[in-house]
């Protein structure tokens, strides 16, 4: 069993979801579309490398912000789907988004999407998590 520095929410948030790349992982699948290994490593745009997203998976899985299932498609591919927890970090995401918008240099692209996000507010926030929930949550149901 892991211990923990301490029973914090802000600490144990910060260990699950405090490195450099979990929280681009749950992006990249929550507001990307992408659902499977080769899709995450590949239109990462940030550059994550092989290893290190198979122990982001894992982590994430490992923690129930995401599930893995044989892809019916392909004997060989997995499905990753988020799970309620993971669908409940939409808003977080879009606050870290927002606060990047407006404290951080981001890219024109970058920008206008955030303006989208920011301007949306929790009524988009609320649309894009029902929208999750039918993507990943259908086979659960």
């Amino acid at each position: 069993m892991k211990t923990h520095r301490s029973g914090c929410p802000v600490n144990l948030t910060v260990e699950i979801l405090g490195d450099k790349w979990t929280l681009m992982v749950i992006r990249d699948i929550a507001l990307g579309n992408r659902r499977h290994f080769r899709e995450l490593l590949t239109k990462s745009e940030e550059g994550i490398a092989a290893n290190m997203l198979s122990d982001r998976l894992n982590l994430l899985a490992e923690h129930g912000l995401i599930t893995r299932e044989d892809d019916p498609s392909h004997k060989q591919k997995v499905i990753y789907s988020l799970t309620e927890a993971g669908i409940e970090l939409v808003p977080v995401l879009a606050q870290i988004i927002i606060w990047g918008r407006h404290h951080l240099p981001v890219s024109a692209h970058h920008d206008a999407l955030a303006k989208v996000m920011e301007e949306g507010g929790i009524k988009l926030q609320r649309k894009l998590m029902a929208d999750l929930r039918v993507k990943h949550l259908a086979s659960e149901a």
